[in-house]
């Protein structure tokens, strides 16, 4: 781990994710989400099986949003983890893409105000910790400031940045997203901002080119 006083970071310019089959892993996230620079791919250097410790959510305007990029995820090919289904915090399903990664979509809207328009409002990545505390003062020591912080989960303030940043405990995490929380081999995830460092949890993050 890179502990160098200097290395900050205030925003997040992309994640890379790691696929078997990168042409097709750029294929489904074109078709399913219409993402475009900000989620990357890249050919998988290193072996990885069952949960991989993160989350990312698309978090969107409304119920039918969420309704109309399931639709289009499970059309290219993902698998359903968790149906579009009502909660106390609005409306959200989980699924996971073919090469392994789980996403979540979701509103805290539960009525919708319009027609569907796919439109993606912010892109979260929740980092799955194993001391929530100690991975929390390792980014507030490299500059990010704690928007919220409640028992295992923390959200970073990242206002100049449409990807936003979190951590969760990793158990629970894994609860969230529908999975076991075992796992192993490569976070298959690399995160572009700042500096080239690796956090307490493994997650390495790499300077923007």
């Amino acid at each position: 781990m890179n502990t160098t006083d200097t290395i900050t970071i205030s925003s997040i310019d992309a994640i890379t994710l790691d696929a078997p089959d990168p042409e097709a892993a750029a294929r489904f996230y074109a078709d399913a989400f219409g993402l475009g620079s900000e989620v990357r791919v890249r050919a998988a250097d290193a072996a990885t099986s069952g949960f991989r410790g993160y989350t990312v959510s698309l978090i969107v305007a409304q119920p039918a949003d969420v309704r109309a990029l399931f639709d289009s995820a499970v059309a290219a090919g993902a698998t359903v983890l968790k149906p579009v289904e009502k909660s106390l915090w609005g409306v959200g399903c989980v699924i996971q893409a073919p090469d392994g990664a789980i996403w979540k979509i979701a509103t805290s809207a539960k009525k919708d105000s319009g027609p569907a328009t796919r439109t993606i409002q912010q892109i979260v990545l929740l980092l799955g910790a194993d001391d929530v505390a100690a991975s929390k003062r390792f980014y507030v020591d490299r500059g990010l400031a704690v928007g919220k912080s409640f028992g295992s989960y923390v959200d970073f303030a990242m206002p100049g940045s449409r990807i936003g940043l979190g951590l969760y405990k990793r158990r629970a995490l894994a609860k969230d997203a529908g999975v076991a929380p075992e796992g192993s081999g490569s976070h298959a995830i690399r995160i572009v901002g700042g500096a080239s460092f690796t956090d307490p949890d493994g997650f390495a993050w790499a300077a923007s080119e």
